[in-house]
């Protein structure tokens, strides 16, 4: 069977899975900033938090909307995520958030890749704020953010596992055995 193409040269299939995971990406970045919110409190990164919670929901909303126009339907967020971490305090806060941004630009990247016109350049923007925020939370940038072919093994920011510093994120994994959202790196409770 001969694909049908958009006429933007597009596969519209394609397009509407890549959407789809970045719905999915964006349900568990909203679940996962509540939590970075709830455990940082009041302190220095909570308004900046909710800030970037925020901006994950309009987002998320964003390609509800666009799931519909291109004819599927969005999928619904899980009631519960399993994080790759505990999350206690600021620092911890920090890190999920940086692996939430981390998980969202690879998803964003594959919607890049799928899309055109209009929808490739929201994604396009969509991906480069995940990456200055991961950066910020991270503290350093990478070369090629959601891009997984130039992903140092072990951690999303190019550190070395167990680098000694203290940063959850050199550690974070989803837990064995827990099934994944699709491009959010983690599972559903």
């Amino acid at each position: 069977m001969a694909r049908r193409m958009g006429t933007d040269g597009m596969d519209p299939n394609a397009e509407l899975s890549a959407t789809r995971a970045a719905l999915a990406a964006e349900h568990a970045a909203v679940y996962g900033y509540g939590v970075a919110g709830a455990a940082a409190g009041d302190g220095g990164a909570a308004g900046d938090l909710r800030q970037a919670w925020s901006g994950h929901r309009a987002r998320r909303d964003a390609l509800a909307r666009r799931i519909r126009d291109l004819g599927g339907d969005p999928p619904a967020a899980a009631a519960g995520y399993a994080l790759p971490f505990e999350v206690t305090d600021d620092s911890s806060a920090l890190a999920l958030a940086a692996e939430l941004e981390t998980k969202v630009a690879a998803v964003y990247a594959d919607l890049v890749r799928a899309s055109g016109g209009d929808a490739r350049r929201e994604a396009a923007i969509a991906l480069r704020e995940a990456a200055v925020l991961a950066a910020r939370w991270h503290g350093r940038a990478v070369a090629f953010p959601g891009v997984a072919e130039y992903a140092v093994p072990g951690d999303p920011a190019g550190r070395p596992e167990g680098d000694g510093d203290g940063n959850h994120t050199a550690q974070a994994r989803p837990p064995a055995g827990v099934a994944t959202v699709p491009g959010a790196g983690f599972g559903q409770d």
